[in-house]
């Protein structure tokens, strides 16, 4: 049956997009701005209702967990008092656990993507393994169905707007929260999307399997005026021009060698 819907899904829609780029690079935006539009506008950017599987609920909850049982006089579970995972393989556990609830909304309904979009997003940096050590704990089921979609910004743009969108009132906001300026310089400073296997075209290589792939390029950010204003002109306009791109990748995987 998940066969079956992937066959309508190719017609007209991505079945999964990962979102990816460093944090405050606009990603929240964007999926702000895909929940927020008309069947007819997501459809021209071959998108379903999206539905959204981010990694920075998951992490919150760890840390706020863990304050909840050092205030019990107990250990922690995940994280220390600093605010770093315990264990560098957190990060991979985040992985698998979005795979997982990829996993519990197929078997939910298999008719998923007849209709809908999976959103994956996260950020990693080099400091912790990067994409390449991300991907490998992808599910084969999110590979086979996955495109992806990196927001491009510098370092120190990401600085930037990492300062700017912090609302101390709304640390755990999907599009307010913020990380300390020495946290991201240790996380995230390093970025290895540009040294990712390849295939002639672009296409992202991983376990053997080609993933399509594109780039939302976003330096002279087009996505804050979205979350400030609902001002989407600029990148509506960014994003399906980039989403056709990948679209057109997609298209032509599905009639080439893998």
């Amino acid at each position: 049956m998940h066969a079956a819907a992937d066959r309508k899904v190719s017609a007209g829609r991505f079945p999964v997009l990962l979102l990816l780029g460093r944090p405050a690079s606009g990603k929240s935006e964007i999926i702000d701005y895909l929940q927020r539009g008309d069947p007819g506008q997501r459809q021209r950017l071959h998108v379903g209702l999206p539905v959204v599987l981010d990694d920075f609920p998951l992490l919150w909850a760890w840390f706020e967990e863990d304050d909840l049982l050092e205030k019990m006089g107990k250990p922690r579970l995940h994280t220390t008092p600093d605010g770093y995972f315990s264990h560098p393989h957190l990060w991979d556990v985040l992985i698998r656990r979005l795979c997982l609830e990829y996993d519990k909304l197929r078997a939910a309904d298999p008719e998923l993507h007849a209709d809908r979009t999976v959103v994956i997003e996260f950020s990693r940096g080099t400091e912790h393994g990067g994409y390449r050590a991300a991907f490998e704990h992808l599910s084969d089921a999110v590979l086979e169905a996955a495109s992806a979609v990196y927001v491009r910004v510098s370092y120190e743009e990401s600085l930037r707007k990492n300062r700017r969108r912090f609302n101390p009132g709304r640390p755990h906001s999907i599009l307010e929260h913020a990380l300390p300026d020495e946290k991201l310089d240790r996380l995230y400073r390093g970025d290895d999307w540009d040294e990712l296997p390849r295939q002639p075209g672009g296409s992202l290589v991983v376990r053997g399997r080609s993933v399509p792939a594109a780039v939302f390029e976003n330096e002279d950010d087009v996505t804050t005026p979205w979350r400030e204003k609902r001002s989407g002109g600029a990148l509506g306009s960014r994003l399906q021009t980039c989403l056709e791109e990948l679209w057109e990748a997609r298209a032509a995987r599905s009639v080439g060698p893998a």
